[in-house]
């Protein structure tokens, strides 16, 4: 199904035909740089902050993204939402989800994303891997009720999960540009999203570009990747938690071989690269670490369903070498790239995040105190919440209580009248929740 006429119009005005003034003013922007700040925003699917060896993993080999936190910046308190659509609706709206979340699946018509703003500031859009946003036809009615991503601001586009599912690992069923999805014989969904955005980045080369990669791995079903033994045998379907971490270092492949393909082309000291989790490991997961095994808890609110790893890296604008406690939550994204591209916002859009580019070029910015959750994603058997949180407390809207690093799997509430600790951090956070309703 393709965008409807009444889509296309709205689509049309929000977008706006960008203006040689909307040029120059970024273009202006971005003054002291040889070239516009690309942006390259990569997002894995299913992978808490336990996952990458960077962050203390003992079986996950990731020496790609290792290298880009060691040479960039990791942040050790990057929080999402605990499932993959809400997490999608925030990151791409900067909004808190009890602004304009609809239901599971779905992206509501007429939100203007991070794609509106970079097509308004003159860039080249695209998103590759999946979509999931135009609205599950199982999803309680939402099916067909979300937006195809030419309506989210994305100029090209190849992608799994549209209007059908079909397979997303062999012989994967990919959009690309069409509303007709084909099946790509003997291909790897994963690296089919990865050789367009390469391809992509080639054609935009003297061109400022943004590119979103919602990535397709690691969520299950757990299976063989092209660097498995398994897949040029009769195996290649087989289901096992063990491919996991194949799925895991094949992500690491993928992303290096981005950066590879932006330094042939010259371009990786003025592109900006994230890589961020959008929610944490399925819970059949448990992960060895440095401080012990950790089990997945996607869908869940407590730190293994939302705790994600984030690295960033940008030669000569990133400060090398940075492990940041600072808080960041997925509305933070799109302020940060606004800032790093000079973009400028559109009219009447709330944004809920912060920019954190200050601190990745070693200043001291202005770091959040808090971040908030409402997490209410109309799937499966998920009771509403809201919380607020800093680096240690954690207070939800009954009243509960926690004090994280000592109770991670929050067992033990501390309710009313715990301690002055308790009651100051009490005391900080409960305006947050007062104010975001």
């Amino acid at each position: 199904m393709q965008p409807t006429n009444a889509g296309r119009r709205n689509f049309l005005k929000t977008a706006g035909a960008l203006s040689t003034a909307s040029l120059l003013t970024n273009l202006a922007g971005c003054a002291t740089a040889k070239r516009p700040t690309n942006v390259v925003l990569i997002m894995c699917d299913d992978l808490g902050w336990e996952g990458l060896s960077s962050y203390g993993s003992t079986v996950y080999n990731t020496p790609r993204l290792d290298e880009l936190a060691r040479t960039g910046a990791r942040f050790n308190h990057c929080y999402s939402q605990p499932l993959c659509t809400p997490t999608r609706v925030q990151i791409m709206t900067g909004q808190y989800n009890f602004r304009n979340y609809i239901g599971f699946g779905v992206l509501k018509p007429g939100e203007r994303t991070f794609g509106h703003v970079m097509q308004n500031a003159g860039y080249a859009t695209l998103c590759v891997g999946k979509w999931q946003l135009w609205g599950a036809n199982n999803a309680r009615g939402f099916g067909g009720k979300g937006v195809w991503p030419q309506e989210a601001g994305f100029d090209e586009y190849c992608l799994w999960q549209i209007e059908e599912r079909g397979e997303r690992y062999a012989n994967p069923l990919m959009y690309v540009n069409k509303p007709n999805p084909e099946t790509i014989e003997d291909g790897y969904g994963p690296d089919v999203a990865a050789n367009y955005l390469c391809d992509f980045m080639e054609r935009k080369k003297d061109q400022p570009f943004f590119a979103y990669y919602p990535m397709i791995l690691t969520h299950n079903p757990f299976v063989p990747t092209p660097d498995s033994p398994e897949w040029n045998g009769p195996d290649r379907s087989k289901r096992d938690n063990r491919f996991f971490k194949d799925e895991i270092e094949y992500t690491d492949k993928i992303v290096g071989r981005i950066v590879d393909k932006l330094e042939v082309l010259g371009l990786r000291e003025n592109t900006l690269v994230m890589f961020v989790g959008d929610n944490g490991t399925n819970k059949v997961i448990t992960s060895p670490t440095n401080i012990g095994p950790i089990k997945g808890d996607k869908g869940q609110p407590n730190d293994a369903g939302t705790r994600v790893p984030f690295v960033v890296n940008m030669p000569g604008t990133v400060k090398p070498g940075q492990v940041l406690d600072d808080l960041v939550d997925l509305t933070d994204f799109l302020p940060t790239i606004r800032e790093a591209t000079g973009a400028a916002p559109l009219d009447n859009m709330i944004q809920d995040g912060q920019s954190f580019l200050p601190q990745l070029r070693g200043e001291a910015g202005s770091p959040r105190e808090a971040i908030f959750c409402y997490y209410n994603p109309d799937w499966g058997n998920f009771d509403q919440i809201r919380f607020a949180r800093n680096q240690r407390w954690k207070l939800y809207d009954d009243g509960r209580l926690y004090d994280i690093p000592a109770d991670v799997l929050e067992k033990n509430p501390i309710m009313s009248g715990g301690g002055p600790e308790a009651e100051a951090a009490r005391k900080k956070l409960q305006p947050v929740l007062d104010r975001l309703q």
